[in-house]
């Protein structure tokens, strides 16, 4: 069975609904056992260039589970969740969104794949998913796809700003 850490956010049509009922979802997707979710935190969208101006804040969350599923097949599931809640994939990125499910970790494992890298590329340096992460696997590592070592999720909360992150609640 491998542990995989899933990111949640939404920021369109009622976000706290959004979250709460895709960690619902998701603690019952076939095949799958639900560990654990994080509390619930609002955040700033992030700021790029190549992100829409003005946007609502996010809420977010992160949710643990335990499978044998292959992982493209689980990303599939993932979006199958996203379109349900209204979610277009329309090639923007960093847009608002009524729901975005991103698979953050598979235990140790790095993976490169076209349509899924693991870690999620902007793990080590988000706020909105590091503390959320923090709250329910403290002593996890995370592989680094560059150096092929782990650094230990302490060290990454330690170097990230909390971007003005505000932990609202339980899940």
């Amino acid at each position: 069975m491998a542990t995989i850490y899933i990111g949640i956010g939404s920021n369109l049509d009622n976000p706290l609904q959004h979250v709460r009922q895709a960690i619902a979802e998701l603690g019952i997707l076939s095949e799958c056992r639900f560990l654990t979710a994080s509390g619930l935190y609002k955040s700033r969208p992030l700021t790029s260039p190549l992100a829409p101006p003005s946007q609502p804040d996010y809420i977010n969350a992160v949710l643990a589970i335990e499978t044998e599923r292959d992982a493209l097949n689980l990303l599939d599931e993932l979006q199958a969740i996203e379109r349900q809640h209204g979610r277009v994939r329309d090639g923007e990125r960093w847009g608002p969104r009524p729901l975005d499910l991103d698979v953050l970790l598979i235990d140790d494992k790095i993976i490169n794949h076209a349509r899924l890298i693991i870690p999620h590329p902007g793990l080590h340096e988000r706020s909105f998913v590091l503390y959320p992460l923090q709250e329910i696997a403290p002593d996890l590592s995370i592989p680094d796809h560059d150096s092929q070592k782990s650094v230990s999720l302490q060290e990454l909360i330690a170097r990230c700003d909390d971007e003005g992150l505000e932990r609202l609640h339980d899940a």
